[in-house]
């Protein structure tokens, strides 16, 4: 029943902490996009892609107690940091979750801004379509972020080397 919890509570767990909601969904879908077995389904929101499932699950292990999540408010900005407790690495003793090559990935993206991991994600969710149709979609649906061709250049090469880290 906690399986795709003691998941989230791992992501956390590897890098020690993670700032930002929006980062902690775009690490969890990149990694899932690169086959890391995450559960949550995700679809396009307004900063590219979202899990409805994700936050329900982090507010449920915050609630229990075993994800602590501090709120710090900066200007009319809040930021959330999210760290496993004590008793939340005791519950992760009792889990069989082993996150594999994702270990790997989650602590290089994490060493990423959310805005890059945003362009990141916004990429792979549409990497079905043609080069020229994704950066379209990108240009189009991220048009607030300003996002440049080097960023987007940049975005495909983090993602060939994410790819790296899973061989």
């Amino acid at each position: 029943m906690f399986k795709g919890h003691a998941k989230i509570m791992s992501l956390v767990e590897v890098v020690g902490e993670v700032t930002g909601r929006k980062k902690l969904h775009k690490m969890v879908y990149i990694a899932k996009k690169l086959r890391v077995d995450f559960d949550e389904h995700f679809s396009f929101h307004m900063y590219g892609p979202y899990s409805e499932e994700l936050t329900v699950r982090v507010d449920e292990l915050c609630n229990l107690g075993l994800l602590d999540e501090q709120k710090e408010t900066k200007g009319a900005i809040d930021t959330y940091r999210y760290t496993v407790n004590e008793a939340g690495r005791e519950f992760l003793r009792y889990q069989n979750v082993e996150l594999g090559h994702g270990t790997y990935l989650i602590k290089r993206m994490n060493e990423e801004n959310s805005r890059f991991l945003e362009l990141v994600s916004t990429v792979l969710y549409f990497d079905q379509l043609s080069f020229e149709e994704m950066k379209n979609k990108v240009f189009t649906l991220k048009s607030k972020q300003r996002y440049t061709d080097e960023e987007i250049d940049k975005a495909i090469e983090f993602i060939a080397e994410l790819r790296e880290l899973t061989n």
